[in-house]
């Protein structure tokens, strides 16, 4: 099967002509309208109570921490949380970014946050990244020392990779952890990927359907698996701990698997593969 990946430019709904060299906007609370926070508030319900369910407990102690609130918040005020619990901040972005300015962002701990938020109609599904998914699935784990500290990894590793033609790659490792990761605890089996915990439909399909795959994280396997945009998964990488993703993406040599595969086609997610 031929991965689909998120792109730069697949939307291009932000206001890209205000960005400053290093493609960050100034977030400005006062653009936003009344019906902007009624979307946020509506989203905000709904998700905080299924993530009550199915959140990894980490993730769930860190988006008290933060205190979201019924509007969209400012993100000057998370940053004075984030700053103190991980010395991570987020800085506004018109939607998607270069992958090299992404790494690059994350290398010094800072998470994009795109500043513009859906519309009615898409309320249920969004293509691309809008402010509640970032703050909202992504934020709070940036409180997790642990977790904070693979973003900034990967971030570092994934600079350092993309000049070996790697980075198609690197987006399969990022969907496959950050994105859509599950964790098993002692309350057993939670979502921690951020498509997971602001999605309304597949946080419970990811956890309780039969028909997905549910495996060990293996980095070099989620590097060759390919994936779709549009549909739920086929096959979920399972963690213990952020300790596991942190050493396990550390001890991975990653240019020697942009050197052996990136010219492969990627495995598809819904048949089981021996090997890497």
């Amino acid at each position: 099967m031929e991965a689909v990946e998120w792109k730069f430019g697949q939307g291009l709904r932000g206001d890209y002509d205000k960005m400053g060299a290093d493609w960050t906007v100034p977030q400005i609370p006062d653009d936003y309208s009344d019906a902007d926070h009624a979307m946020w508030r509506r989203l905000y319900v709904r998700q905080t109570e299924l993530v009550k369910r199915y959140g990894a407990r980490d993730y769930l102690d860190s988006l008290a921490t933060l205190d979201f609130g019924p509007d969209i918040p400012r993100f000057e005020d998370i940053n004075a949380v984030l700053r103190k619990r991980s010395g991570w901040e987020i800085v506004g972005v018109p939607g998607f970014l270069p992958d090299s300015v992404f790494f690059r962002h994350l290398a010094e701990r800072r998470f994009p946050v795109t500043v513009w938020i859906r519309k009615p109609a898409e309320f249920d599904y969004i293509v691309e990244p809008d402010v509640f998914h970032d703050l909202f699935g992504h934020v709070p784990l940036l409180a997790n020392p642990v977790f904070a500290d693979f973003m900034q990894l990967y971030g570092r590793h994934a600079r350092e990779a993309e000049p070996h033609g790697g980075t198609a790659m690197l987006g399969r490792l990022y969907w496959y952890s950050v994105e859509f990761g599950l964790i098993r605890g002692a309350d057993g089996l939670k979502a921690y990927g951020a498509g997971l915990l602001s999605s309304p439909g597949e946080i419970a399909y990811a956890l309780e359907d039969p028909r997905p795959r549910r495996i060990p994280f293996d980095p070099p396997r989620c590097l060759r698996t390919g994936f779709k945009i549009d549909e739920y998964q086929k096959t979920y990488f399972v963690i213990d701990n952020y300790e596991q993703l942190f050493d396990s993406f550390e001890n991975t040599d990653l240019i020697a698997c942009f050197r052996n595969w990136k010219d492969e086609e990627p495995f598809d997610p819904a048949i089981e593969y021996v090997g890497h």
